[in-house]
């Protein structure tokens, strides 16, 4: 009864989790300009939903550095969502095209080089 209701069925197994966790990661660490825009963006979303909601302007501004922790919070868990479905989609991408067994190894491989371009970008002086 329950596959009559959805019509897309994901069979979830360990290379789909792995492969599509791993580009996960592989874009969030070498993006870091894009993750930090969804972050302000959902900070941004986060303090206008609260700003509107709020009663008194008193109260509202008592509760400023409580609420922007707690904003900050949420978007760096939010920020990850877009990144979780461009993993699977890289994954879905990758399963019509290479071998399960190369499709980790590819997603490894792209760990790797986002993580050696995120210890660079870190260690380059400022200007």
């Amino acid at each position: 009864m329950l596959e009559d209701l959805l019509p897309l069925q994901v069979h979830l197994d360990a290379i789909l989790l792995t492969s599509a966790g791993l580009w996960s990661l592989a874009l969030y660490l070498g993006l870091p300009s894009v993750s930090n825009w969804l972050m302000d963006l959902f900070v941004r979303g986060f303090d206008f939903v609260e700003r509107s909601c709020s009663r008194s302007q008193e109260r509202f501004e008592e509760t400023r550095p409580e609420r922007d922790l707690q904003n900050a919070l949420y978007a760096s868990i939010f920020s990850i969502i877009p990144f979780l479905s461009a993993g699977f989609l890289i994954h879905m991408i990758l399963f019509q095209i290479l071998d399960p067994a190369w499709m980790i190894g590819i997603s490894i491989i792209a760990c790797l080089g986002s993580g050696a371009y995120e210890l660079k970008r870190h260690d380059r002086p400022s200007d």
